[in-house]
């Protein structure tokens, strides 16, 4: 099936666009979509590693202490999903993170 002009007139602009700029394909990729993800499911593991501690501190010493290991590998791999984000990318989340809270305080208005 041939492309329609517009999707051609797309294309042709991708690969201008690839021509001009090399990093534009690794812009695209989805790596970082992958890493955003990993981040905030290491991030959420570290927040009910500690909240798991916190609580069988008084039951079990030694289930607070597997907790709390559990909860510094989580913070080790929120680390190493950060670097691989980088500056740019941590600031695109800042970004949405604001935009999202303020999507959420204009809704409860």
């Amino acid at each position: 099936m041939p492309l329609s002009e517009d999707e051609q007139r797309i294309l042709r602009e991708i690969e201008e666009q690839l021509h001009r700029d090399p990093n534009f394909a690794r812009d695209l990729s989805p790596v970082r979509d992958a890493s955003r993800r990993s981040l905030l499911t290491a991030i959420i593991g570290g927040v009910v590693a500690v909240a798991v501690c916190v609580l069988l501190l008084g039951t079990s010493p030694y289930l607070a202490f597997a907790a709390f290991i559990g909860a510094i590998a989580a913070v080790m791999v929120a680390e190493r999903h950060l670097r691989a984000l980088g500056d740019e990318a941590m600031q695109r989340v800042g970004t949405m993170r604001r935009n999202a809270a303020n999507a959420r305080r204009d809704s409860e208005r």
